[in-house]
């Protein structure tokens, strides 16, 4: 009999909803192309807009400032550009300044050279430096261009949040443009574009919600200054990403929205579950280093490292016992090396850490499995340390 799997990776992605796969159903049976004016069309078109408000919901703005992509990837890349427009008037971005801990979707630079490019560092917790920042938007030369700043909102690995309120107002004293990347905190804390506390843009994808993959979306506070296309072609999404719409994706994507913005209540309960996970690490290895503990974190989110155990063993350890969780980011899988995140919070990025990340169908059961899992990987640790003295 196969044994069954506990999921506790909801960081990489989260479980399709059923309210999602029933959404993209219902879209996969209206044959035709959402830019037709026909009845069919007309019906496709209903469904993307439908999803467009719900996801703008989710991110606290407008309907008429979302636009839809292939994923959080291509967002950021659209965004991270130092060819803007305000109305029809070209706008420069000179410099793109990112942290040290960023997704690499953003330390990538996007279409910014890295010439263009300044890494911010972060504090032993993962919080970027302020005084950093507040010293190169100071020194920034406005003469050939604005600043364009990118923050994570929540680290994907270590959970711990941004103080985004406070670089927004600093961005905006600078006269620049802030991008969040909201993709971990999206439907786990709530989002609130339109107060301009979260910056200029930020940006969403579907499967961190329970819809489908391959569906993002970046979302404006206005739509007044916009960033270059990358995708060009046809006229779709109102010229800001041509391609024919994802129908189904995005009517999945819609779905999920609902239900997070719906259950960001829920949070309290999943932020208890998560503290329980983190007291049971703790029981069994007081050694263990909580990465990022100190600081404000997503509800969801516990990373860990066990002092004399690489985290690549343990995630095989939790594998042959049924437990799924990741040793970092997903996005890194296949690759061998250092945890950045690590690395600029000035840990064993060598050693790596277990993230452990939990939803809103987590189970005591699942916990207590978790938990005896631990103590026997523990158990094997001691054993390991008597042999060798």
């Amino acid at each position: 009999m196969t044994k069954e799997h506990i999921y506790l990776d909801y960081n990489a992605t989260a479980p399709l909803l059923p309210e999602a796969h029933a959404a993209m159903v219902g879209a996969l049976s209206v044959d035709a192309n959402p830019s037709s004016v026909h009845a069919p069309g007309r019906a496709a078109r209903r469904i993307v807009e439908d999803a467009r408000r719900d996801v703008a919901d989710l991110a606290g703005g407008k309907a008429e400032h979302v636009v839809f992509t292939s994923g959080a990837t291509e967002a950021a890349t659209t965004l991270l550009t130092p060819h803007w427009t305000m109305g029809r008037a070209p706008v420069r971005m000179s410099r793109l300044y990112v942290a040290a801990t960023d997704h690499p979707c953003l330390l990538s630079g996007g279409r910014f050279e890295k010439a263009e490019m300044t890494v911010l560092p972060v504090d032993g917790n993962g919080v970027i430096d302020l005084e950093a920042l507040e010293k190169v938007l100071a020194a920034h030369d406005r003469t050939q261009g604005l600043p364009l700043v990118a923050v994570h909102a929540a680290n994907n690995e270590s959970g711990v949040l941004q103080p985004v309120e406070h670089i927004a107002g600093m961005v905006r004293a600078a006269g620049g443009v802030l991008v969040v990347d909201a993709v971990q905190m999206a439907g786990r804390l709530p989002l609130a574009l339109d107060s301009g506390k979260i910056g200029d843009f930020v940006i969403l994808s579907a499967h961190k919600i329970g819809a489908p993959k391959g569906v993002g979306a970046f979302v404006g506070r206005s739509d007044l200054m916009m960033p270059a296309p990358l995708v060009v072609g046809g006229g779709q999404e109102k010229g800001h990403r041509a391609g024919t719409e994802n129908v189904a994706g995005v009517a999945g994507f819609g779905a999920a929205a609902r239900i997070a913005l719906a259950g960001l209540d829920d949070m309290k309960d999943v932020t208890a579950l998560r503290d329980r996970f983190e007291a049971t690490v703790k029981d069994h290895a007081p050694d263990a280093v909580l990465v990022g503990g100190a600081a404000a974190r997503l509800p969801n989110t516990l990373f860990f490292a066990a002092p004399g155990m690489k985290a690549e063993t343990l995630q095989m350890a939790f594998d042959l016992e049924g437990i799924a969780l990741s040793a970092g980011s997903a996005c890194s899988s296949g690759k061998v090396g250092p945890s950045h995140v690590l690395a600029a919070m000035g840990l064993d990025a060598d050693a790596g850490a277990i993230r452990v990340s939990i939803g809103r169908a987590t189970t005591e059961n699942e916990l207590n499995a978790f938990a005896e899992t631990w103590e026997r990987i523990v158990a094997r640790r001691a054993e390991r340390r008597r042999s060798a003295a």
